[in-house]
C-alpha cells in the first residue's frame, strides 16, 4: 500500500507570543513532480537542512508552523505574484527553474507552466500561509501581539547569489519595516555578543515574502527572519548535508537566547 502524501503543513501549537515559521524545511516532492526533476534537482540541495532539529525545544510555548513540501515544488517564501524579492539580483522564483548555483533542476521541457504553478499554489502555498496567518491571529488575540521568527539556512558560499562568504547570522527586517526597532536591536545585540559568530542586519538577505507580508508592527504583528549560514551547523555544505552535533550544540544556545529575548520583549510591544 502506498503511503498517503503528508499534509502540506505541520503545526505545533504553543501558548506563547512567538511563532516559528519554517517554509523551507520540507523535503516532500510528489512523485509526479519528482520524476521530472533532473539528477541535480533530485539532490534537493537548497533545503534548509535540519532547521527543525536546530530549533526544537529552544523556547517553551513557541508555536511552530512548518511546510512539509520542498521549495522546488513551490516556494512558500515567495509572493504569489511571482515578482522578484531582490530586483536586479540573482535569485530563485515561486516555482524555481534553477538551483542556487543557477543550474537547471528540471528535465528538458519539464519545468512547470503557468497552469501547473497555479495548481501547486492552491495545493501547497495557500494552505501553508492560511495556517500561518491563523496561528499569528490566534497568538495576537491572546497576547495583544505576535512575533513571527522565520527560520532559514543557506550555504555560506554561493557565488551565483552573493560574493564571498555569508555572515553566520543574517537578520532580516525588510530594512527595519517588519518589526519594532527595539526588537531588531535586541536580536542584533544577542548576535553581536555571541563569541565566534559573525552577523549582519538587512544584508544580502533582508527577509523574504513571509517577513515582508506579515510584518506589520502598527497592527501588533512583528516579523523577523534569521538566515543561518549552514557552515554553523552542518558537517559539510554538500551531500548528504549531515548535521554536525558539535557545531549545532554551540549554535543552539545562541538561538535560544534570541528566542527568549523575543518572548521577553513581547509584553512591551502591546499597543
Amino acid at each position: 500500500m502506498t503511503a498517503p502524501d503528508p499534509a502540506p503543513v505541520e503545526v505545533i501549537v504553543g501558548p506563547g507570543p512567538v511563532v516559528l515559521g519554517m517554509p523551507h524545511a520540507g523535503t516532500f516532492v510528489p512523485l509526479d513532480i519528482a520524476r521530472r526533476l533532473n539528477p541535480r534537482g533530485r539532490l534537493l540541495a537548497d533545503t534548509d537542512w535540519h532547521i527543525e532539529r536546530l530549533y526544537a525545544g529552544l523556547l517553551e510555548g513557541a508555536t511552530v508552523v512548518r511546510a512539509t513540501f520542498h521549495r522546488y515544488v513551490v516556494d512558500a517564501n515567495r509572493p504569489p505574484s511571482g515578482e522578484s524579492l531582490y530586483p536586479g539580483q540573482n535569485t530563485t522564483g515561486l516555482c524555481p527553474t534553477t538551483d542556487f548555483d543557477g543550474e537547471a533542476i528540471w528535465e528538458a521541457g519539464a519545468a512547470p507552466d503557468a497552469d501547473e504553478i497555479a495548481r501547486r499554489m492552491a495545493r501547497f502555498h495557500a494552505p501553508y500561509h492560511a495556517r500561518l496567518a491563523a496561528e499569528l491571529a490566534r497568538v495576537r488575540a491572546v497576547h495583544g501581539v505576535a512575533i513571527l521568527y522565520d527560520c532559514h539556512s543557506i550555504r555560506s558560499r554561493i557565488p551565483f547569489l552573493f560574493p564571498g562568504v555569508l555572515p553566520d547570522l543574517n537578520i532580516g527586517t525588510a530594512g527595519g519595516t517588519s518589526c519594532a526597532p527595539e526588537l531588531a536591536a535586541a536580536v542584533e545585540a544577542v548576535a553581536a555578543a555571541a563569541p565566534g559568530y559573525s552577523h549582519v542586519r538587512d544584508g544580502r538577505f533582508r527577509g523574504g515574502w513571509t517577513t515582508r507580508h506579515y510584518g506589520r508592527p502598527v497592527a501588533g504583528l512583528h516579523a523577523i527572519q534569521m538566515e543561518l549560514a549552514q557552515s554553523t551547523h552542518l558537517a559539510a555544505e554538500a551531500p548528504p548535508f549531515a548535521l554536525d552535533p558539535d557545531r549545532a550544540g554551540r549554535l543552539r544556545p545562541v538561538l535560544a537566547r534570541i528566542l527568549a529575548t523575543l518572548a521577553d520583549l513581547a509584553p512591551t510591544l502591546r499597543r
